[in-house]
């Protein structure tokens, strides 16, 4: 699904998402270290609770101790994403790439902040479904945008004209999903 709208306004609301998911993750963050310090899981809901932890690891406690890694990565992973970003034309993938963005910035600025060595900040995360391994804000923008990513991968055409040269004869350019339809014309045609 492409538009009208180019890559510098496919980038605006790359960065606008990211910093919305960063703002809100801080903000909740910020609420979870000043009331749930010191006390027992707070029940919300069937099996939701606010229980702080602190992770020095990645996603679902693996990688103990390895934070200046995992944030090296993080930004690379940022890096790559929004350079990435400069050509891109697609909405869904803008808003994947906001998410994930806004969600490794909002752990890294943990990593960063956190403690008194560089990078070796631990995470807040405090949503926790007893069921599930406890996790923020940050981890749900990883999350979202890593879905989106996949369904806009799994269900979207990626090909593009110039991806096909025309052929010696100097017909047109015929992609597979233009031969996919074309083909279902003619059969339908057929059958008529």
């Amino acid at each position: 699904m492409t538009s009208d709208a180019g890559p510098t306004s496919r980038l605006r609301l790359t960065l606008a998402i990211a910093c919305a998911v960063i703002v809100i993750d801080q903000i909740t963050k910020h609420w979870a270290v000043n009331t749930l310090t010191g006390v027992p899981p707070k029940p919300v809901f069937w099996t939701l609770q606010w229980n702080l932890t602190f992770n020095s690891g990645m996603a679902f406690s693996k990688g103990e101790g390895m934070g200046a890694i995992i944030g090296v990565i993080a930004l690379v992973v940022v890096v790559v994403i929004l350079s990435g970003m400069r050509k891109n034309t697609n909405r869904v993938v803008a808003v994947a790439a906001g998410f994930v963005v806004g969600g490794a910035i909002g752990n890294l600025v943990d990593r960063l902040f956190r403690d008194d060595g560089w990078l070796q900040g631990s995470v807040v995360d405090f949503i926790d479904f007893q069921w599930f391994p406890i996790f923020n804000v940050a981890d749900m923008g990883v999350n979202i945008g890593g879905v989106l990513f996949v369904l806009w991968s799994l269900f979207s055409s990626h090909e593009h004209p110039d991806d096909h040269p025309a052929d010696e004869a100097g017909d047109e350019a015929v992609s597979p999903s233009d031969s996919d339809s074309a083909a279902g014309n003619v059969a339908g045609e057929v059958s008529s």
